[in-house]
């Protein structure tokens, strides 16, 4: 008898940044696990990083000219429409000729033509909002979407209840470190077996507010008691890198973060979503210095939803002078990080993707 099983394909769309791609191919790679001969196409705004990380991950991506309002006038804003309009045109183009069983979005401006499109095409979509408040682009499509995923309790407010599943963001998997690769780690950063040690994160582009702030606190102190391990980010690394030192490791970008993660006792981090979520899963207490540069100053929302399960710390960019004193506070602090790490176990999701997968094949014909 001729196997009739059927064959599953999916649209995912989400980028801009590594909060909306990751998530997104972490979706992909469920999917795949599920049903190893689904297809899987992604799209993408033109000249976006999702471009460049799709394709490692082991995706196809089609890309549409979309681009987003800028916050200041600009003449880029008066092609907006055009864009807007092609890009609707080129998605129904490809929604037409891939035939998705269901599009999922995973936020970025790239979203809205995709999932708008695939909703007047009655192509069943499904969200993935991974703030604490909802972005502009899951408003306007949460009307039609079939399930809508949250990280957050806080986010629940804003979409109907019965639409609505709690998973949690998909987080990477992480391996438990080793001791030889800590010690290696140790040797290769010149740091303190002694000494806690102290990670800090503005992103892979990296933070002006926050590298000036670890630039002027490690030349007031020349001699920290922790150990400092400090992503610049790839716009900074050549303007900062000549502050390393013993026990002051500098790196434009880290690409095994998991065993960053494994071999620090403190985080100094923006509140992206993604992140917020990783640390949650890997326990590790956090300095929170949320971006003030974000739509609907979401990354605030982020850590204030931390703050109040006493999970993190938060420190406005306004206040980084403080800096210095809150580290030597909290690594001061054992009893505090402990119970920290203890609140952080309590809000951590990490089954999240599987969550999203399997309520997604619920709901698809033919399952």
């Amino acid at each position: 008898m001729k196997d009739t099983k059927k064959i599953y394909k999916f649209i995912i769309s989400g980028g801009g940044t590594g909060g909306h791609i990751f998530p997104a191919v972490s979706i992909a790679h469920e999917i795949k696990r599920k049903w190893p001969d689904a297809k899987i196409l992604f799209i993408g705004a033109e000249g976006r990083m999702e471009t460049v990380k799709v394709p490692q991950a082991g995706y196809e991506i089609k890309t549409i000219p979309i681009a987003g309002l800028q916050r200041k006038w600009s003449l880029k804003n008066l092609l907006l429409p055009f864009k807007v309009i092609k890009s609707l045109l080129k998605t129904r183009k490809i929604l037409k000729a891939f035939q998705p069983d269901a599009v999922i979005g995973t936020g970025g401006y790239v979203s809205l033509p995709v999932l708008w499109m695939a909703q007047q095409m009655k192509i069943p979509t499904f969200i993935q909002e991974q703030n604490s408040y909802p972005g502009i682009t899951n408003k306007l499509l949460e009307k039609k979407a079939v399930k809508i995923f949250t990280a957050y309790p806080e986010a629940q407010k804003y979409f109907p209840d019965e639409k609505v599943v709690m998973s949690g963001n998909p987080v990477r998997p992480f391996h438990i470190t080793s001791d030889k690769e800590r010690k290696n780690l140790f040797e290769k950063a010149n740091w303190d077996e002694n000494k806690p040690v102290v990670l800090v994160l503005g992103g892979s582009l990296g933070s002006a507010a926050i590298n000036r702030a670890i630039e002027k606190m490690i030349i007031t102190h020349p001699d920290l008691p922790f150990n400092l391990y400090w992503q610049t980010g790839k716009n900074y690394f050549e303007k900062y890198k000549h502050h390393a030192r013993e026990g002051v490791y500098i790196v434009p970008f880290i690409e095994k973060m998991d065993l960053a993660y494994g071999v620090s006792d403190l985080i100094i981090s923006r509140a992206g979503a993604g992140t917020l979520s990783e640390l949650a899963v890997v326990a590790k207490p956090a300095i929170l210095i949320p971006s003030p540069n974000v739509a609907e100053d979401h990354q605030t929302k982020n850590a204030q939803s931390f703050t109040k399960h006493k999970a993190a710390v938060l420190l406005p960019e306004t206040r980084l002078e403080n800096l210095y004193e809150k580290i030597d506070e909290m690594i001061s602090n054992k009893d505090m990080l402990e119970s920290m790490r203890e609140n952080l176990k309590k809000i951590a999701k990490p089954n999240a993707v599987q969550t999203i997968v399997e309520e997604i094949a619920r709901n698809l014909k033919d399952t």
